[in-house]
């Protein structure tokens, strides 16, 4: 059963923000505005800039995670623009508050040998080997979501154009690239494959084996069945990894991040310009390895 918040103050914020966010987000702010009032004693509402930084400052000295961190200092600005807009307060004692530095991970890529282990792990003549080949050459090959992949309908891949039309997030659409391999791949599994798996005449592009559409969840299990095929980690493959590789070996071959980041339907730029990095890397890693003058000697 959940806790009740014991200040209205934040019961009234906590009832409006119900109203456009999501349930599990409104108890994530019930959870971080009662702990931040049983740290102070009293109502949230009363609290100043100086108590709000000591408190992240304990906050960090128990090493609280800076995700953590930020969404609770989210909360707090979102808790204090609704008082001022109730003319509660003049000032929103949380919009100065230093936010942690948001560390983001390199994404972990396949080798170009890597991903054509996966590939030919795919290979043979049964409709589902069809279609596990035609997936994986269009994850790798389009650079797609695993959800923008599986929600395809036939009528969305042009094999003649060479295009795929994906619809993105917040149903945006955008017309993908795809290369010979993933076009021929698709040929076989919509001549060869899909006739056999289409028990209930379903839009879909990528069927199951009972003729229903392929989830996410499938997607994720037929990954994991040929990476251990071509003796990969199975643990390490999944549809987004995929992805990555895709942006990482589009760079490494001379691609611009422009082109990148409208073939992954990114939103930012920046998001795109994490695959510089690990492309940057692994040229590092290459140069030490083959330069005569940059090997690393062995004491």
């Amino acid at each position: 059963m959940t806790a009740v918040s014991r200040d209205p103050e934040v019961e009234g914020f906590l009832a409006l923000l119900a109203a456009r966010r999501a349930a599990r987000t409104v108890e994530a702010y019930r959870r971080d505005l009662d702990a931040v009032s049983d740290w102070l004693g009293a109502s949230v509402a009363r609290t100043t800039t100086e108590d709000l930084e000591t408190y992240l400052a304990e906050l960090r000295a128990a090493g609280l995670s800076g995700a953590t961190i930020a969404r609770r200092v989210a909360a707090l600005r979102s808790f204090f623009r609704h008082q001022m807009l109730l003319g509660a307060r003049a000032d929103n004692p949380a919009a100065e508050l230093d936010l942690p530095r948001r560390v983001r991970k390199l994404p972990r890529t396949l080798s170009p040998s890597e991903a054509e282990r996966l590939i030919e792990a795919a290979a043979g003549t049964t409709p589902r080997a069809h279609r596990d080949r035609a997936l994986v050459e269009l994850l790798y090959g389009g650079g797609l979501r695993v959800s923008e992949a599986v929600g395809l309908t036939k009528g969305d891949v042009d094999l003649d154009a060479r295009i795929v039309r994906a619809l993105g997030k917040g149903s945006k659409e955008r017309i993908v690239p795809i290369g010979r391999p993933a076009v021929e791949a698709l040929r076989r599994y919509l001549s060869r494959g899909r006739p056999f798996l289409d028990a209930r005449h379903r839009p879909e592009l990528f069927l199951n084996a009972r003729g229903g559409p392929l989830t996410r969840a499938g997607a994720f299990l037929i990954l994991r069945r040929l990476a251990a095929t071509a003796g990969l980690e199975p643990e390490r493959v999944h549809p987004h990894l995929l992805r990555h590789s895709f942006a990482t070996h589009l760079l490494e071959g001379g691609a611009d991040l422009r082109s990148v980041q409208e073939m992954l339907g990114h939103a930012d730029l920046a998001t795109t310009e994490l695959y510089t990095h690990v492309s940057d890397r692994r040229r590092r890693e290459l140069y030490f390895q083959a330069h005569p003058h940059a090997r690393r000697r062995r004491d």
